[in-house]
């Protein structure tokens, strides 16, 4: 991004929030390759998706205004939110993502020829990663997505000033035209959907200059997700109202998050229930002990008895350390799967120790130590 962003967005330093979403969604209807054919238009606009990208982010904005530069800037459709990561791959459930697309959207239903078809907005779907950590105590995520929302200027009505609905002069309120053929065989007719008003039967007179007369706008938004305790790996939580907007006041659709659960390098989760490997000595194996693991939560210590006599990949289970229940007071349990580790090495005493265990059980080990080894025993 060499181009200062300011000059990309065509506002000043002292912008406003606002100032900036208006100065981008004036450019991109310029620049979106839907409506600008001129060979450069698409690298254009990602040019200037990516200046907004900056700017609309307040923390990139000032490291920008600091530095001149944003080490790792989002790139086009990025979509960053806070704490974790967004998968926009199915946002609308029908392929749609990025800014780009929200205005592919958008000029697809302009109010003036558009293509129409539906006033409801549609669902929106997004992929959420959380930690088990996060899972484990319940979470507030903020997710910062693309969207249709709601036009502020008209209040989501379509309406300018001094603007209203009528009835579509083209179909008298009908919402779809007849037509007769006359043919051969006889009068043939046929229906379809009004090119005027796309089959809602009326249109605006003097629409939002903002939004064209749909009510709503390309814009990004931001939502704070509440991840309940407890919540399973590919479990969806729905936020009313924050998917597409409807056209012209319609009702919106919902934002559908679905909670993609990271791996974590200690446990492994099995439904409520947590799994983990403990090292564990042989003379604790075998005199028995009562040591200590890291629990799910921070700071949390969970005390763990060794059984005397306990044998390698022997399970230990250790009860309400698990995982919280979704919705409930309780927790599972913690399965402890033991490894018994073998010194690789002995000292001259620990060799004559366990040579003494053996000779007392009657059993048969190898040689005393060689030479070299006594030799190297006189200098330890």
């Amino acid at each position: 991004m060499a181009r200062d962003l300011y000059e990309v967005l065509g506002v000043d330093r002292n912008a406003t929030e606002n100032d900036i979403k208006k100065a981008f969604r004036h450019k991109a209807r310029e620049l979106h390759p839907d409506v600008n054919k001129s060979a450069n238009a698409e690298e254009e606009f990602k040019e200037l998706n990516e200046a907004y990208d900056v700017l609309s982010d307040a923390t990139k904005r000032a490291q920008y205004d600091r530095f001149g530069t944003i080490p790792g800037a989002a790139s086009s459709g990025s979509n960053p939110f806070g704490g974790g990561y967004v998968d926009f791959g199915d946002l609308f459930g029908g392929g749609f993502g990025g800014m780009g697309d929200i205005f592919s959207s958008f000029f697809g239903g302009a109010a003036g020829g558009s293509r129409q078809s539906r006033k409801e907005g549609r669902d929106m779907s997004v992929g959420l990663r959380i930690t088990l950590e996060e899972v484990a105590r319940g979470v507030k995520k903020e997710i910062v997505y693309d969207r249709l929302a709601p036009c502020p200027d008209c209040d989501g009505t379509g309406l300018g000033p001094d603007g209203k609905s009528i009835t579509c002069p083209e179909c008298h309120g009908k919402g779809r035209i007849i037509t007769v053929q006359h043919t051969f065989f006889g009068d043939m007719q046929s229906q379809t959907t009004c090119p005027r008003c796309q089959g809602l039967g009326t249109v605006i007179e003097n629409p939002c200059p903002e939004c064209d007369g749909q009510g709503r706008i390309p814009d990004r938004q931001k939502v704070t997700v509440e991840v309940p305790a407890g919540i399973r790996d590919g479990q969806q939580l729905r936020v009313n109202g924050f998917g597409e907007a409807g056209f012209q006041g319609a009702r919106a659709g919902d934002l559908i998050v679905t909670c993609q659960i990271q791996p974590h390098e200690f446990f492994e989760r099995d439904g409520d229930n947590l799994h983990a490997r403990v090292n564990v000595s042989m003379v604790q194996a075998a005199l028995g002990a009562e040591i200590q693991v890291d629990g799910i939560f921070e700071d949390e210590l969970v005390p763990v008895r060794i059984p005397e006599g306990c044998q390698n990949s022997q399970v230990i289970r250790v009860k309400g350390f698990g995982m919280p229940k979704l919705q409930r007071n309780d927790r599972g349990d913690l399965y402890i799967h033991v490894d018994i580790t073998i010194p690789k090495h002995l000292n001259k005493k620990e060799r004559e120790l366990l040579e003494a265990l053996a000779e007392e059980m009657g059993e048969t080990v190898s040689e005393s130590r060689s030479p070299l080894e006594k030799l190297r025993d006189i200098f330890e």
